[in-house]
């Protein structure tokens, strides 16, 4: 019977649709014509422009962004030779993975051959399908001769993952392993057990990067690699030394790295103990490592760890380069992945484990204390800057050493690309964040002891969008920064104002009163409301030109929030309202009202949609507005329907220059064949990007529907009417939502601030 996780893993695999994978059109094909563009006759053209220029299959077609993940199942996993339906699993999943993390498309084919030449053949014909090919799971040796003949005989990079995606994360965690321990390359000895495909391929790339061949011991189940040796195939005899017959116990003495590439308890602690100081062991064997790590931790304190498995620090993971170097590869067109490209894939993840810790990084790893040292030599895997960083490092390799066939014009352009990527909201954003950064606002957040707020103070500082300040205890803040590895200090990377400091809080209090005093607040509660309330404090900081502008929100009840915003900063007639932004494959879509208005009138929804039109206008954007109710143009008489209708009108009466329409169902807003069996006269001429809802329930449930199986990602809610002087979050915002309200909040026009000459510049 199976255990729990067994269990759990077949259902996920059988449940629903079976397997991990399916295919999805990335063009229209909703009429005759998309049928006729897509196939026959128009298909022909794409056809004839590809015969002419060979090239152009990467502009015409999939190719340039396919990948084939091959295997023939002969050694997959720790599982063996399970045969090549059987390792389907494994390469689906491979392929999930060049998905989620480089957005690269894979088919996954299993070749039922274990003769090498077929195999080559085989493989070899199948390169006008794709891109790149990627090797998995068969067996040394020869995977060597297979992978090596393909690279001779093919345009396209072959990339055999087991050896060379193990050899670059475990040189990446050497390359930082070393920087602690204060060794060189060139001058460490190297002790490595295993001489299979990865063994092999990790020696290769470490003499790469100045590892020297005469330090390099290796053993196999059979002893020392020497000359005398009669059983080593051509990649192990590479490595065979003019040496006396040996075994492990005989050579570790005295070395400062072990490469293990093995199995389960080939290093014992009393070999630990003869290692040369602060010794580098990689114990990658899965999923019993050669050593586990608090054996090898008791014999040596002063060692540094990796292992093959998440449940230690510092695992050597493929994932952290196999997406990114093909993404890298694909996008210069390179005709293969050459050492120069490795190596310069090595020192992009080394680099990035000693850059801080982002919030996706954070969040999903709160125990570990993500800072670099010896618990702390690779990035993890969630970290999108690999994608980044890597890929380019990869691409600019490829230009380099002469194998991009389409080299890459502009990095610049190239990096906002691959950003985009990772942050799908990038694109839409990036108007604000340009006018931010010509600005640079002093922004205020209220709830500055909050870790995601103090990450996103440091990157708007970092990445010059503001200058933040914090709402906090200072003694809090600090604590926060240490505990979490967040290189911040305050008054150079933000400043901070503690909310405990009585003569700033007196200061507020009267300009609460000037400003409510006629409202029946007295200096006493105002003293009150102000004492404690984060929100409040911000929200006169801004009104009493201390500040810019203010974001609140990250924890706590939207309205509440509001209500102190609203009261201290709005004009008392000026209505204001929440704009969402969903992001879905097929472009942008702003939802009003989902937080602000509850039962608004007709006029507040024709005064809600001029508002989100303006705002749409700042993303670059058309706007179109449709007004979703049950009914289709007067074909109900519910009050709702009504009310719609009423907006409608009232839209028309003030002559605005954007265009509208409704009251209508949701699904004709986005169809305009649609919209015209309905009402042949109706004024949108293309699909609507605003949608106004009778309330918030309506709005509300329709964002969070989207969200949750549209997997749309959210920008936002965005607060209208407030001149962009208050932008509230909601709690289950992430840092980049956090910085895409700086970047919304700093947007706006010069502070009066700094006009009226209060806060210097």
């Amino acid at each position: 019977m199976p255990d729990s996780l067994d269990q759990e893993a077949l259902d996920y695999h059988s449940g629903g649709r079976p397997g991990k994978l399916a295919l999805r059109a990335t063009k229209p094909m909703a009429s005759q014509r998309d049928l006729s563009l897509a196939y026959s006759p128009g298909v022909a053209a794409a056809c004839t422009e590809i015969q002419k220029t060979p090239a152009d299959a990467a502009r015409y077609t999939a190719r340039g962004n396919l990948v084939a993940v091959i295997s023939n199942g002969t050694a997959v996993l720790g599982l063996g030779d399970i045969g090549a339906l059987a390792s389907k699993p494994v390469m689906e999943g491979k392929a999930v993975l060049f998905k989620k993390f480089a957005d690269i498309d894979v088919f996954d084919i299993e070749i039922d051959e274990s003769d090498p030449e077929k195999l080559i053949e085989t493989i070899r014909r199948l390169e006008p399908t794709f891109g790149a090919i990627n090797l998995e799971d068969i067996k040394a040796p020869e995977c060597f001769e297979v992978e090596a003949r393909l690279r001779e005989t093919m345009g396209i990079p072959v990339f055999h993952d087991d050896q060379h995606g193990t050899a670059v994360v475990a040189a990446a965690a050497v390359t930082n392993a070393l920087r602690i321990a204060r060794k060189r390359m060139e001058d460490i000895r190297i002790v490595s057990v295993g001489g299979g495909a990865a063994g092999i391929a990790c020696l290769n790339l470490l003499q790469t990067l100045g590892a020297r061949r005469e330090n390099i011991y290796l053993c196999d189940r059979n002893g020392l690699v020497v000359t005398s040796r009669t059983d080593l195939n051509p990649e192990k005899a590479l490595y065979a030394l003019d040496h006396p017959p040996a075994e492990l116990s005989d050579v570790i003495r005295g070395a400062d790295l072990f490469l293990g590439l093995a199995g389960p308890g080939v290093l014992t602690p009393e070999m630990v103990t003869q290692m040369a100081d602060t010794p580098i062991i990689m114990a990658m064997a899965n999923p019993t490592p050669e050593i586990l790590p608090e054996l090898a931790r008791a014999a040596r304190p002063d060692a540094i760890i990796a292992t093959g498995r998440s449940d230690y620090p510092n695992q050597v993971n493929n994932v952290l380069c196999f997406p990114y170097i093909f993404r890298g590869a694909l996008d210069c067109g390179a005709s293969t992945i050459n050492e120069e490209m490795k190596a310069a894939c090595v020192h992009a993840i080394a680099n990035l484990a000693h850059a801080e810790a982002v919030d996706e990084v954070a969040r999903a790893y709160r125990d570990e204390n993500l800072v670099f040292g010896p618990d702390y030599i690779l990035p993890k895997p969630f970290d999108p800057r690999l994608l980044v960083e890597v890929s380019i490092a990869v691409a600019r390799a490829a230009m380099e050493t002469g194998v991009a066939t389409r080299p890459i014009p502009d990095f610049a352009a190239y990096r906002e690309r691959l950003i985009r990527l990772v942050y799908r909201t990038g694109f839409l954003m990036k108007p604000f964040f340009e006018r931010a950064r010509s600005t640079r606002r002093r922004i205020v957040f209220a709830e500055g002891e909050d870790e995601r707020v103090i990450r996103a103070a440091l990157a708007s500082h970092q990445e010059r969008l503001a200058r933040p300040v914090l709402i906090g205890s200072p003694e809090r803040i600090a604590r926060i920064c240490a505990e979490r590895g967040i290189n911040a200090r305050s008054g150079e990377t933000f400043e901070i104002i503690d909310p405990a400091d009585q003569k700033h809080a007196i200061q507020l209090s009267e300009g609460y009163c000037r400003k409510l005093g006629r409202d029946g607040v007295t200096p006493q509660q105002a003293r009150k409301i102000l004492s404690g309330n984060e929100t409040a404090i911000a929200a006169m900081m801004v009104r009493e030109a201390e500040a810019d502008a203010m974001i609140c929100g990250s924890y706590g009840q939207y309205l509440w929030h509001h209500k102190h915003v609203q009261r201290i900063l709005g004009s008392g007639t000026r209505l204001t309202a929440a704009l969402s932004v969903l992001i879905l494959e097929t472009g942008a879509v702003f939802i009003a009202d989902p937080y602000v208005n509850y039962h608004p009138t007709h006029e507040q929804l024709a005064e809600i949609a001029v508002l989100a039109a303006q705002e749409v206008r700042q993303f670059g954007l058309t706007p179109r507005v449709a007004f979703i109710s049950h009914a289709n143009f007067g074909s109900s008489p519910t009050p709702t329907a009504k009310k719609m209708r009423a907006a409608v009108d009232r839209l028309t009466d003030l002559g605005v220059d954007f265009e509208f329409e409704g009251e209508m169902r949701a699904n004709l807003a986005f169809r305009r064949e649609l919209r015209e069996s309905y009402l042949p006269e109706q004024r949108l001429t293309a699909s609507a990007n605003i949608l106004i809802f009778s309330g918030m329930d309506a709005a509300n449930g329709a964002m969070n529907v989207l969200k949750a199986l549209a997997q749309a990602q959210p920008v936002g809610p965005i607060l209208l009417g407030m001149d962009r002087r208050a932008q509230i979050v909601t709690p289950s915002v992430t840092v980049r939502g956090l910085l895409n309200a700086v970047a919304l909040a700093g947007s706006g026009d010069e502070a009066t601030a700094y006009q009226t000459g209060r806060i210097a510049k």
